[in-house]
């Protein structure tokens, strides 16, 4: 375990989102192509979630255990995507969620944060193609400040 938290933007639907909230928060499933991610993430890591389609940001949960690999079912993919089972896993626990309806407006962070500034503004969205990615600890607490705000709100 590392001294200081990693911070990664998990991507996936709403229906996946959900997936995990009705499980009770206690795991998180990453793409088979996202192998590696199994040495990088470490306990106390922090998964913030960005709900594609509605392109908006859902909650923030904590990486308790270490990975490791399971292909039961849980998450489903797209229905246009060849069906992957999201065999890389992670115990979490929850920080913080929004209900549907108060979810935070993705574009509106994006153009604050410093990882979205490696695309044209127009194309902000390409910032969060694929499952996931690492960001700086600035553009997290931007992501956490917006999303308590949300909550309290």
């Amino acid at each position: 375990m590392t001294d200081q938290p990693q911070y990664w933007i998990i991507v996936s639907s709403l229906g996946n989102h959900h997936i995990t909230r009705d499980r009770g928060f206690d795991l998180q499933g990453l793409k088979s192509r996202q192998r590696k991610k199994l040495e990088l993430v470490q306990p106390g890591d922090k998964f913030i979630y960005y709900t594609t389609a509605v392109k908006k940001f859902a909650g923030i949960t904590t990486v308790t255990g270490n990975g490791f690999e399971d292909h039961t079912p849980i998450w489903k993919s797209g229905e246009k995507k060849k069906q992957d089972d999201y065999p890389y896993r992670f115990p979490i626990e929850l920080d913080i969620w929004l209900d549907d309806d108060q979810m935070i407006d993705a574009q509106e962070m994006a153009r604050q944060m410093t990882y979205t500034k490696k695309w044209p503004e127009q194309n902000w969205t390409l910032a969060f193609q694929g499952n996931v990615h690492k960001i700086e600890e600035a553009d997290y607490l931007l992501l956490r400040n917006a999303i308590e705000a949300a909550k309290n709100s």
